[in-house]
């Protein structure tokens, strides 16, 4: 029993001298300065996460309506055949430009057409000299009395279709071609119903129309057509070019955008600033503050247009330093290192 409390005492005071030294490692060698301070000061000089910042700046925002559309022709000229007839020629097809007065077809009248088609059976069966003789005599008058029709075009624009072809008989007041008069070409633009109420006559439009591969052309809001679609929900807003465009052809698809309103003075931030959880739908930006540290902000947003996102909650200090990249995980109260 003496022999293991000799041991546990020896054991114990082999461990106070390694306390003793450990403890004044600790003190910073009695210079004052304990444990704590020196981690405080290691994290204090610590460099922060490295981000890129922009703005919160105001800007004037439009209020857009965007809806899919096509275009389509005001007036429809149709040529049709003057009589019963034959069409002997076409010189245009579909989505060709024509002017006014430029001749697109011709056709026969079907009985002079029949009369020629006899004389020329009688010379095929002719079995004499004379019987020649009378057949290229009743040919010839058969071409005299041909009754021949050109058909022009009843004004500028582009032809939508035709209905016949050459050899093909037309009965009286047949339509052979449709042409959408130039100038008349409008977008009929399929807005739905919840966005109708913004869409006034005479609001600035942009029509975006990807079949022509330039920038989307100017337009005006001409007004809401009487028909609607119970399918989708939508309601026809014509929409006329501005300038009127006599190059534009019918079909063409497109997007329009229709400026309905304008916030002034809308709180903004660029677009990568705003990170959107997307289980529980809220949205959040970093700022930064004067000492370089981050904060979490829960905002609701408005417009999204180009490079701006607009905030209407809460009241964002405008010319605070928002985070536009490096934010993702970033913990709260972090510091930062601002990159360029």
């Amino acid at each position: 029993m003496i022999r293991k409390e000799r041991t546990v005492l020896s054991l114990v005071a082999g461990v106070v001298p390694v306390l003793a030294v450990l403890a004044t490692a600790c003190s910073g060698g009695g210079s004052g300065g304990g444990a704590t301070e020196g981690a405080s000061t290691m994290i204090a000089q610590s460099p922060g996460v490295p981000v890129r910042v922009d703005t919160i700046r105001r800007v004037d925002l439009d209020v857009l309506v965007t809806a899919p559309g096509r275009t389509e022709a005001l007036k429809q000229d149709r040529v049709r055949a003057p009589f019963a007839s034959q069409l002997v020629s076409l010189a245009v097809t579909d989505g060709d430009h024509v002017r006014a007065g430029e001749v697109l077809a011709q056709v026969v009248s079907k009985d002079s057409q029949a009369a020629l088609e006899g004389a020329r059976e009688m010379l095929a069966a002719a079995a004499t000299a004379t019987d020649s003789a009378d057949a290229e005599r009743a040919i010839q008058v058969a071409q005299r009395q041909l009754v021949r029709r050109p058909l022009p075009a009843p004004a500028d624009g582009v032809v939508l279709s035709h209905a016949a072809e050459v050899g093909d008989y037309l009965n009286d007041g047949e339509v052979l071609l449709t042409i959408a008069e130039a100038g008349t070409v409008f977008f009929n633009a399929q807005v739905t119903q919840g966005d109708l109420a913004a869409v006034r006559a005479g609001e600035p439009a942009t029509i975006d129309l990807p079949a022509l591969g330039t920038n989307p052309v100017d337009a005006v809001v001409h007004g809401i057509l009487p028909s609607a679609s119970s399918d989708n929900l939508s309601a026809p807003v014509r929409l006329d070019f501005e300038p009127a465009r006599p190059d534009l052809t019918v079909g063409l698809f497109g997007t329009v955008s229709i400026v309905a309103g304008v916030h002034e003075k809308a709180i903004v931030v660029p677009p990568s600033a705003v990170l959107r959880d997307d289980v529980s739908g809220v949205s959040r930006v970093a700022v930064v503050d004067s000492s370089d540290i981050a904060r979490w902000v829960v905002v609701k947003t408005g417009i999204r247009q180009g490079d701006h996102v607009e905030i209407l909650s809460p009241a964002l200090p405008v010319g605070r330093l928002v985070i536009i990249d490096g934010q993702v995980g970033l913990p709260d109260s972090a510091r930062v290192s601002i990159q360029p």
